[in-house]
């Protein structure tokens, strides 16, 4: 695989598989090779971290040439997306609802997919400003049902958006609004796919003008990472598993579902295969074991490109040890 056909390339997988090695050792590839890397960590775990062996956290730190890491607080970005939109919300309300409005908002920070929809913009503009300042952007994600969850969201949050302006369909002031969010030529008027126009909401009053843009401006950005990443052009996922079981079945679980958000599929990593050189009974019998898995692999996910990168001696850790792992990809068929 080429590194450099793609701006965006996802890392996901099962918990544990060592897919915070395989991006960490990816960007290290790509930096290596002269291409500007922005690598950034969607995990709450912070792993990050540990894989290179220095406090990283959510700021741009950079850890050597060519190369940038950044770890995404899920807990800070909540706090920080819900004192927005009470913010946004208070300069439209009347300060007599403000205490409501407030307890609003600390109800909302509990609740099931904030923390999903906090990322979610957080993640909309990073791809943005790292088109302009990056050749690369590489996400190491979290474990799999959240990492499908999040690339769903950009459609489902553009649906919100369209019912927030929909449900003020009442006002004469939102019509125009509505006819640009709907397609024309007899197709679904509910998709929330449909491109906002730029003049949408000409000839509104001021007040509600704010909170049109607002809304729609959203609403650009999430149709926008939403086009972005099903671009096979543009954005690769690669998916990290072992020879086992549970993590051929999650795998192929979510490559389904991908497939079916039309999500491009760049590969699947299979890591920490058994070298030849190890032996003993014990390890004997892993083996005979391990390559029934590993024809279960190819076979299963055949369609895709599969790489193979086996069991290192020692526990990879700090930018030395990255290093020589990213030789390894390379090896196994990932070029910069």
């Amino acid at each position: 695989m080429q590194l450099s056909s793609k701006k965006i390339l996802l890392v996901g997988g099962k918990g544990g598989v060592g897919k915070t090695t395989v991006s960490s050792a990816l960007s290290m590839l790509a930096a290596k090779n002269g291409k500007k890397v922005l690598l950034v960590s969607t995990d709450p775990a912070h792993s990050l971290s540990d894989v290179f062996n220095m406090d990283i956290g959510d700021r741009l730190h950079h850890v050597s040439d060519n190369l940038t890491v950044m770890e995404i607080d899920p807990d800070k970005e909540v706090k920080e997306h819900i004192a927005r939109v009470s913010s946004q919300m208070k300069r439209f309300t009347n300060p007599d609802l403000f205490p409501e409005i407030e307890r609003q908002m600390r109800l909302t920070q509990q609740s099931p997919g904030a923390q999903e929809a906090a990322m979610l913009e957080r993640i909309c503009k990073i791809i943005d400003q790292a088109e302009q300042d990056y050749d690369l952007l590489i996400f190491d994600t979290a474990p799999t049902g959240h990492t499908l969850r999040l690339l769903s969201l950009p459609e489902a949050m553009a649906a919100w958006t369209q019912g927030m302006l929909r449900s003020q369909k009442r006002s004469k002031e939102f019509d125009s609004v509505l006819e640009h969010l709907s397609p024309k030529a007899g197709k679904d008027i509910n998709n929330p796919m449909a491109d906002p126009s730029d003049n949408a909401s000409d000839g509104m009053s001021d007040k509600t003008k704010a909170i049109t843009e607002q809304l729609l401006n959203r609403q650009r950005l999430f149709q926008r990472t939403r086009r972005l990443l099903q671009d096979p052009n543009y954005t690769g996922i690669l998916f990290v598993l072992t020879p086992e079981r549970l993590p051929i079945n999650e795998t192929q679980r979510a490559l389904q579902s991908l497939t079916e958000e039309k999500l491009p599929v760049s590969g699947v990593v299979v890591n920490r295969i058994l070298p030849e050189s190890a032996d003993g009974g014990f390890l004997a019998k892993r083996k005979e074991q391990e390559r029934a898995y590993l024809e279960t692999i190819e076979q299963t996910f055949a369609q895709w490109p599969n790489f193979r990168l086996y069991l290192q001696e020692e526990d990879i850790q700090g930018v030395d040890a990255l290093s020589a792992f990213a030789q390894e990809l390379e090896k196994s068929g990932f070029s910069a």
